[in-house]
């Protein structure tokens, strides 16, 4: 069996190569490198494609949840209630501004946020509610809607892991004051390096964000505020710009592979396969599975011996992590999730042979495991 790595960027570079070449040599001959031209082209076509005012190009999908947080005035001693199911940044970027985040669980269907569990640990310092759209699911954005006017709190979506996704036909990341999206390699829009952004249809928001992201001003030499050095380059945003005309093909190519998969390894006793919001258009950032917690890393450690790439994202929920041991909280459905999920490889051009040789080599696997023939 060949090697099948968790991602490949290889098939999308070799497609677009000549494209890709000359949109960098053009940056290069143009002798613009920061915050030029071709950012300012992403933007108003990132915009247009989400359907939202304004889109304010950043560094990182973690600057773009600290500015948007920043730029909507939450800082010191506020609460931001979260999921504990996502990587370290989202938590990471609420402590950066100086509030607090607060877990509550996740739905075990989805593995986004509960929202029937957030009013619960609303306080009087509560000021937003920050879902993630995990995986590349909509979270169930209805239901936390409700909540977030009742209280009159700010929605920031995390969006980094769902760029192109949808939620009732309308785009992720369009649904509160500000969505976050993160362009790291790996993700359905990624670049080659870093890259982030933050969209909103605020004006006072986007003004904002735009003069933290350079240090605070709107004017060169004249800062207003404590702001960050978090500006996308200019080659990055061509590179962005050339695969955001081909985000939703692309998008579609996942969810075909994500429905073979589905097909593959339903019938596979024990083996839980994704379950897609109904509502929402699920665009399968990663095509995620669980097994009970006593096979799972015996399975995924002989998926790796045959040359299958595996990843567990995530292994320990934020709340256990060791910077928030202190808490002390219980989250049992993320705490389940964390034990059991892994993801398999996926990428727009994954062809169904290697495909049939990851359901392959996993129904041996599990067969050996339990003595089935």
């Amino acid at each position: 069996m060949s090697a099948i790595p968790i991602f490949d960027p290889q098939p999308e570079i070799d497609l677009l190569w000549e494209e890709l070449n000359d949109a960098i040599q053009g940056v290069l001959r143009s002798g613009l490198f920061i915050m030029g031209t071709q950012v300012a082209a992403f933007e108003r076509e990132a915009a247009a494609y989400l359907g939202v005012k304004h889109a304010i190009a950043v560094n990182s999908g973690t600057d773009a949840l600290v500015i948007a947080l920043r730029a909507l005035g939450i800082g010191p001693g506020d609460e931001v209630i979260t999921s504990p199911f996502t990587f370290f940044a989202t938590a990471e970027a609420i402590e950066q501004v100086g509030a607090i985040p607060v877990f509550v669980d996740i739905e075990d269907r989805y593995y986004t946020i509960d929202a029937g569990s957030i009013e619960a640990v609303i306080t009087p310092r509560t000021k937003a509610i920050l879902p993630v759209h995990l995986y590349g699911q909509a979270a169930d954005l209805d239901a936390i809607q409700q909540v977030a006017q009742r209280y009159g709190l700010y929605l920031v979506e995390d969006a980094a892991q769902s760029f192109g996704g949808e939620y009732q036909g309308v785009k992720l990341g369009t649904f509160g004051e500000a969505g976050c999206f993160s362009f790291f390699p790996t993700k359905n829009l990624g670049g080659y390096g870093d890259g982030g952004m933050l969209v909103t249809n605020d004006d006072r928001v986007a003004e904002l964000a735009a003069m933290l992201r350079v240090h605070g001003s709107r004017q060169k030499y004249r800062n207003e505020c404590v702001g960050y050095n978090s500006r996308l380059d200019e080659i990055q945003a061509a590179i962005l710009r050339v695969k955001l005309k081909r985000i939703d093909e692309w998008n579609d190519l996942r969810r075909e592979a994500a429905h073979r998969y589905h097909e593959l390894l339903s019938t596979i006793g024990g083996l839980i396969v994704p379950s897609e919001r109904e509502c929402g258009k699920h665009v399968f950032h990663q095509y995620t599975v669980r097994l009970p917690e006593d096979r799972r890393d015996a399975v995924t450690k002989g998926l790796r011996q045959h040359g299958i790439g595996t990843m567990i994202y995530y292994p320990i929920p934020v709340h256990q992590l060791p910077v928030y041991k202190h808490l002390g909280i219980t989250l049992p459905v993320a705490e389940a999730c964390a034990r059991e999920v892994f993801s398999l490889p996926l990428w727009p051009h994954l062809s169904a042979q290697l495909q049939s040789e990851v359901a392959v080599c996993l129904r041996r696997l599990l067969a050996t495991e339990t003595g089935s023939p």
